[in-house]
């Protein structure tokens, strides 16, 4: 699944093409992809035909258009777009693609080009001829709009945002930890006030958002925590040396195109990002770890798979 620096990365290589764009016509290929929309595809393209895009605003793994009239008048939703396990945003057009390699967004980023008209489940068309589309093989993942509201804190919603209005569908979740409004020590606090196991609570999008499996095993290795160590047991210092160990994690996967395993993760210009090749614990699995040299274990957590180090990463009695 895409995880906050994959959506960060096409949120920036998406942006240029859209933001002040009117969206002319939409299609809908495939009506689940469309599903979390209450009034139904139809409904989806009658309310996007003819809007502007203001503004591309992401916090979490959530990633959302914010919307206006013809006027410049703010209509009060959003539309929301979930990459879900394998979903893409894909820009086609007479210049895009080569706009978007050559952007500081992409530009680090390599690989094939994968298909970009297998598995497309809806494309947006733009009044200067640029066509968005939303590519999903699962198709776990969907756009749909989202009546705004005001964040909690009143401070900036998410990153690319300038006011403090983010979709309803999007409230319910923290924070993210490249967000400069994230307060580290309320969610260090958060994490140690629960028995629950460390890596659960990283991975708990109402505490602090973004975080998957990929970067929860990365910070936690950098930071030398065990998967398993329940949060009430790190001290605050650990706590907050994990949170920002995870960030630096991200910010590294971010300046190289995000991590790629296969073709179910690309840019927007279809390219695969770098940072699989940095990763120090996952899927590193029987390899010596970076750090003492030790094989790295893989074990079954939570119906997911956790990687650490045995050594560097000991249960604390």
């Amino acid at each position: 699944m895409p995880e906050l620096p994959e959506v960060e990365v096409v949120r920036r290589g998406l942006a240029p093409h859209v933001i002040g764009r009117t969206i002319a016509e939409v299609e809908v290929l495939e009506p689940r992809a469309a599903r979390r929309h209450a009034g139904g595809p139809a409904d989806l393209v009658d309310q996007l035909r003819g809007v502007r895009v203001a503004a591309l605003v992401r916090r979490g793994k959530f990633l959302w258009w914010r919307l206006e009239d013809a006027g410049g008048e703010d209509l009060g939703v959003a539309l929301m777009t979930h990459l879900g396990m394998s979903g893409q945003l894909r820009v086609r057009g007479a210049d895009a693609q080569s706009d978007a390699a050559s952007s500081d967004a992409v530009a680090a980023s390599s690989g094939p080009r994968p298909d970009p008209l297998r598995h497309r489940r809806i494309t947006l068309r733009l009044d200067d001829g640029t066509l968005v589309d939303f590519i999903d093989q699962r198709i776990f993942g969907g756009l749909w709009t989202s009546p705004l509201v005001t964040a909690s804190d009143g401070q900036a919603a998410g990153m690319g945002g300038d006011d403090a209005l983010l979709p309803a569908d999007a409230a319910h979740i923290g924070r993210d930890l490249l967000d400069p409004a994230i307060d580290l020590e309320a969610v260090a606090a958060r994490i140690r006030a629960r028995s629950a196991s460390v890596k659960s609570l990283l991975l708990n999008q109402e505490i602090a958002s973004g975080i998957g499996n990929i970067y929860a095993d990365e910070g936690l290795w950098e930071a030398r925590v065990r998967y398993d160590t329940p949060g009430s047991r790190v001290s605050r210092a650990r706590t907050l040396a994990l949170l920002e160990a995870t960030a630096a994690v991200m910010r590294r996967a971010l300046e190289v195109g995000g991590t790629s395993f296969d073709a179910l993760y690309v840019n927007v210009d279809g390219r695969s990002g770098y940072f699989a090749r940095s990763l120090s614990a996952y899927g590193r699995e029987g390899e010596p770890c970076p750090r003492c040299g030790t094989a790295i274990r893989r074990v079954s957590f939570m119906n997911r798979s956790s990687h650490f180090c045995p050594a560097c990463q000991r249960k604390r009695s």
